[in-house]
C-alpha cells in the first residue's frame, strides 16, 4: 500500500497545520491560577511552556465561554466572553500573546449546534408566543397526542432520555444533549449571521483556528411531520447514526454552512483554519474538509481501533485514502475530554464497552495498568509516526489512567444524571492535571480542584516525570522532536511485517513497526531512533512495543 502527494510546506506559514501536532486543553482542568479550584486563562498561560517544551505547534481550549456549567462549558451564554471563572478577554489576548510568543498557535472551541438555557436568545423565546421570530432561532414544536402532551418525535438526547423538553405554554423544545443546551435553528439566518460574527471576533483577537463542535448535527430535517428515528440516534457519543438520510446527523445541507464559514476564515492572513468534530461514516468524513469547506476532521476511527494489527493497518489505509480524495491528510487522536483515558482503555479486557466503564455498581473489569501502558506508549509512537496532524489530549504525555473511583457526589458530567445514574459519564479523564509531586492540589493551582484527584497522583506530575529515563513525559518529548525532522513528505507506504505486526514507513526515512502479537519478532538492520520500551536481550521487538527505525540512505 502506498499513499504518496508531492512533498508540502511545513512550520509556521502556508498549510500549517497538515502535519501539526495540537495540545489540547480542557480549561477547567489544565491549570488554575485564582484558586478557586477551576483552570483559568492565567493559569494555562503559565504553563504553556510545558506545551512548547513538549513539542507541540499549536494548542486546542476547549470552551472558555460564559456558561451555568451544565456541560463543563459547551453551554455556552455568550459566544462572544470569558467565563469570569475562567478570567477576562484580557486573559485571552493575554494567552494569545504568550502561546505566539512560545511558536504556538491557539486554536479554540466553537459550538455552533446549541447554546445555554441562559443565553438571552433562550430566554426571550421562553417570554415569546409560539410562532414568534424569537422561537424561531431553535427547535419549537407542537406535540403530538391529546392536548400535545408527547414530544413531537422520538428523537433521543445523546445523553439519555427524550431530546424534547416542554415549557409552561405546552410546547417543545429540541435538544440533542441536555435539557439547558436548546438547538439552535440553522434554517433561521440571524443565526447563521450571528456565528459569523463570532468567528470574526476570535479571529480579530488572534485565533489561529477553531474545533467545531458537532459539525455533523447543525442541519435537521425539520419539515412536518417531524419523522421519528426508531432508535437510529442511540449511537455512543462520537460514533456514526445508523442508516442514511438521518433527520437531525450529517444532512447534506450542513455544508452550506461551512462554505460560508471557509469565506470568512479564508479572508484572514496568515492562514487560519477550522476542524470538524463530526461523528459520521468513513465514507461521509471526507465531505466536511473539501477544499471549499473546512480543513480538517477529527478520525475517530483510530480512537475506536481495537488493539490489532490487522485493524489499525485497515483504519490507517482508509483514512489516508479518505482524506487524500479531498486532497488533505487525516487526524490522528487516541484521547479526549469525552472518552475513558487510552492507557486504562487498552488495559481493559477485550469486548468491554468503554464508553460504560467503570460500572456504577462495581464488579466490572480491572484495567490490567502494565499492560495498558505499554500499549499506551506504543500507541503514541505509532500514531505520532503517520502523515497528518495528531492531536494529543492534556495528560496523555504524562500516561494519566482515567480516574475509576471518583464518588458518585463528585460527578459533574449531565450523563450522570440523565442516564438515571446508571452511567458515570466522562469525569473521570477530566480530573485536573498534576504539576508537582505534592503541594496543594499537585500544582494545579493555589485552592482545590473541582474534581477530586487521587492519592499518590503527584507521581504522574511533569515535575515527577521530567529528565526520568523511560517516563511516558520523555517518551513524548522525544518522539516529537525527532517528529519534526520527518515532516514535508508526505508520503506513506505499508511494508511487510511478521504476523501481529503492523510495519510502515513515512517519507524516505521513518519507519515506524509495532508488534501486536504475544512474542517478540525481528528487527530489520536499521538503526534504532526510538523505541516505546525495551528490545529484547537478543534485539528483538517485544509485545506491545514500537519502535522508530532511520531508513534514510
Amino acid at each position: 500500500m502506498i499513499h504518496s502527494t508531492s512533498p508540502h510546506p511545513s512550520g509556521p506559514g502556508a498549510d500549517w497545520w497538515r502535519e501539526s501536532v495540537v495540545y489540547q486543553i480542557y480549561v477547567p482542568s489544565f491549570a488554575d491560577a485564582d484558586g478557586d479550584g477551576i483552570g483559568d486563562l492565567r493559569g494555562a498561560a503559565g504553563r504553556l511552556a510545558h506545551v512548547a517544551e513538549l513539542g507541540a505547534d499549536a494548542v486546542w481550549l476547549t470552551p472558555f465561554y460564559p456558561s451555568p456549567w451544565a456541560d463543563g462549558g459547551y453551554d455556552v451564554a455568550d459566544h462572544r466572553d470569558v467565563d469570569p471563572r475562567h478570567g477576562t478577554l484580557d486573559d485571552f489576548r493575554a494567552f494569545v500573546g504568550r502561546a505566539h510568543g512560545l511558536g504556538l498557535k491557539v486554536v479554540v472551541d466553537i459550538v455552533p449546534n446549541h447554546c445555554s438555557d441562559r443565553h438571552p436568545w433562550f430566554a426571550e423565546a421562553l417570554a415569546a408566543p409560539p410562532g414568534s421570530a424569537a422561537r424561531d432561532r431553535f427547535v419549537f414544536r407542537d406535540g403530538k397526542g391529546p392536548d400535545g402532551c408527547e414530544p413531537p418525535a422520538d428523537w433521543q438526547s445523546k445523553f439519555g432520555g427524550s431530546a424534547w423538553t416542554r415549557v409552561p405554554d405546552g410546547q417543545w423544545y429540541l435538544h440533542i444533549f441536555a435539557a439547558e443546551q436548546p438547538d439552535l435553528n440553522w434554517e433561521n439566518p440571524e443565526v447563521a449571521a450571528d456565528f459569523e460574527r463570532t468567528l470574526r471576533f476570535w479571529l480579530d483577537l488572534g485565533a489561529d483556528g477553531f474545533r467545531v463542535d458537532v459539525a455533523h448535527g447543525l442541519r435537521k430535517d425539520l419539515a412536518p411531520p417531524l419523522r421519528d428515528t426508531r432508535g437510529a440516534d442511540a449511537a455512543p457519543l462520537n460514533s456514526p447514526p445508523e442508516g442514511d438520510d438521518h433527520p437531525f446527523w450529517d444532512r447534506d445541507e450542513v455544508h452550506e454552512i461551512y462554505r460560508a464559514w471557509r469565506k470568512v476564515i479564508d479572508s484572514y492572513d496568515p492562514p487560519r483554519i477550522a476542524v470538524a468534530e463530526a461523528g459520521v461514516s468513513a465514507a461521509r468524513l471526507p465531505l466536511y474538509t473539501r477544499p471549499d469547506e473546512l480543513h480538517q476532521a477529527f478520525n475517530f476511527f483510530h480512537l475506536r481501533c481495537p488493539w490489532d494489527a490487522a485493524a489499525f493497518r485497515d483504519v490507517i489505509g482508509t483514512s489516508l485514502d479518505s482524506a487524500r480524495s479531498v486532497g488533505c491528510l487525516p487526524t490522528w487522536v487516541l484521547s479526549n475530554h469525552d472518552v475513558v483515558r487510552h492507557r486504562t482503555r487498552y488495559g481493559l479486557p477485550d469486548g468491554t464497552d468503554a464508553a460504560g466503564w467503570p460500572p456504577v455498581a462495581g464488579g466490572g473489569p480491572e484495567p490490567d495498568d502494565t499492560k495498558g501502558r505499554r500499549r499506551a506508549r506504543a500507541a503514541a509512537l505509532l500514531t505520532l509516526a503517520l502523515p497528518g496532524t495528531t492531536y494529543l489530549y492534556q495528560g496523555e504525555e504524562l500516561g494519566l489512567p482515567e480516574v475509576s473511583g471518583l464518588p458518585p457526589e463528585a460527578l459533574r458530567d449531565p450523563i450522570w444524571e440523565r442516564s438515571g445514574r446508571t452511567r458515570k459519564g466522562r469525569d473521570g479523564c477530566r480530573v485536573p492535571l498534576p504539576w508537582s509531586r505534592g503541594g496543594t492540589s499537585y500544582g494545579f493551582g493555589p485552592g482545590g480542584s473541582w474534581l477530586p484527584q487521587p492519592e499518590g497522583w503527584g507521581e504522574f506530575s511533569a515535575e515527577a516525570q521530567r529528565g526520568r529515563d523511560g517516563s511516558f513525559l520523555e517518551l513524548y518529548r522525544a518522539a516529537l522532536r525527532l517528529r519534526r525532522a520527518f515532516r514535508g513528505d508526505e508520503t506513506f507506504r505499508s511494508l511487510a511485517g511478521a504476523a501481529g505486526e503492523l510495519a510502515f514507513r513515512k517519507g524516505a526515512g521513518l519507519e515506524c513497526r509495532v508488534n501486536f502479537s504475544a512474542r517478540p519478532v525481528p528487527l530489520p538492520a536499521l538503526p534504532v531512533l526510538l523505541a516505546s520500551d525495551g528490545l529484547t536481550a537478543d534485539g528483538m521487538l517485544a509485545p506491545d512495543t514500537a519502535v522508530w527505525l532511520d531508513a534514510r540512505d
